[in-house]
């Protein structure tokens, strides 16, 4: 009889360390495309990569403005004192960031 479990174990481990994906079929303005083209490869990544990366930075900023609506629902709008401080902080936060590959 045949031992599986080396076949078995390396499906375990690869479906545990590898990330799952879900094959999409986009369509997009020429234009759009190519840009989108150059920008990947400006920071050395794939297009899938980079709609990727770039969808879940939109899902996080939406997510922000979502939850800074919330809070405002439940304690009222905050005051320029309190922006102008948020915005200072953001500013520092990304300051500190490591500076992302220009096109």
């Amino acid at each position: 009889m045949q031992d599986f479990s080396f076949a078995l174990s390396y499906h375990l481990s690869y479906h545990l360390i590898m990330a799952q994906r879900q094959k999409r079929s986009i369509s997009l303005p020429a234009d759009l495309a190519d840009a989108i083209d150059q920008a990947a490869t400006a920071e050395g990544t794939t297009v899938s990569a980079w709609i990727a990366d770039t969808a879940a930075h939109r899902l996080r900023i939406d997510a922000g403005r979502k939850g800074v609506a919330e809070w405002e629902r439940q304690h009222g709008a905050l005051t320029p004192d309190e922006l102008a401080d948020g915005l200072a902080r953001a500013r520092a936060l990304l300051r500190r960031q490591p500076a992302r590959k220009s096109a």
